[in-house]
């Protein structure tokens, strides 16, 4: 398998898990915040390598097969969810808590997404056809900045708004946001600079 089809498979993956780690809340000091926090800056990572690598146009066929994989399982999901159990199976209250799918909650994650997953691969292709391949580290960081100033504010905004105070609301928003940020800042560029160093050397660069 080349590496290009590695990185399109942890891109869907880490997508899929985040999805699905999402249904858990979790406190961080005094900031409420899906626990999928820990893992959804690497997508966005991966979508920063596929752009750098392979270009905006290769990028928005991944981002829009992750799409589809995460529409299939969700549909996989609720199936199961509606199937009888088996007369001695004593977890279904437990099945529907965690994978039980509320469609305006699924409508804001999809919507999230695609948004802000085209405009932070948008951004990387910009911004490297205008000030060159120096400085990865701007391209990756800003780029997540604008990205998941929409992906947060779109999937809070949409699944959660009425529910809450507005002041709620915003908090929320904003903890996210600044996590994501933060996470792909620390951690997701030094690997992103390592992804694209090992793919460069290795020939696999076509952009």
């Amino acid at each position: 398998m080349k590496k290009k089809e590695l990185i399109v498979v942890f891109f869907i993956v880490t997508l899929l898990i985040s999805n699905i780690m999402a249904c858990k809340m979790i406190s961080v000091g005094p900031l409420i915040l899906p626990a999928s926090v820990i893992i959804f800056p690497f997508c966005f990572m991966l979508g920063d390598v596929l752009t750098e690598i392979w270009g905006y146009q290769y990028t928005k066929k991944v981002i829009l097969t992750g799409f589809a994989a995460n529409l299939l399982m969700s549909i996989f999901l609720y199936l199961g969810q509606v199937l009888p159990p088996a007369f001695f199976w004593q977890n279904q209250a437990a099945y529907e808590s965690i994978f039980g799918m509320v469609p305006r909650i699924v409508a804001a994650s999809f919507v999230a997404y695609i948004v802000g997953g085209l405009l932070n691969s948008l951004v990387m292709e910009k911004m490297k056809r205008r000030f060159g391949e120096a400085h990865l580290y701007r391209r990756t960081i800003l780029s997540t900045v604008v990205g998941q100033i929409f992906d947060s504010g779109i999937f809070i905004t949409g699944a959660f708004y009425g529910t809450m105070p507005n002041s709620a609301l915003v908090t929320l928003v904003i903890g996210q946001y600044l996590s994501k940020v933060i996470i792909e800042a620390v951690l997701g560029t030094p690997l992103a600079y390592w992804l694209v160093g090992l793919l460069r050397r290795s020939g696999e660069y076509e952009y």
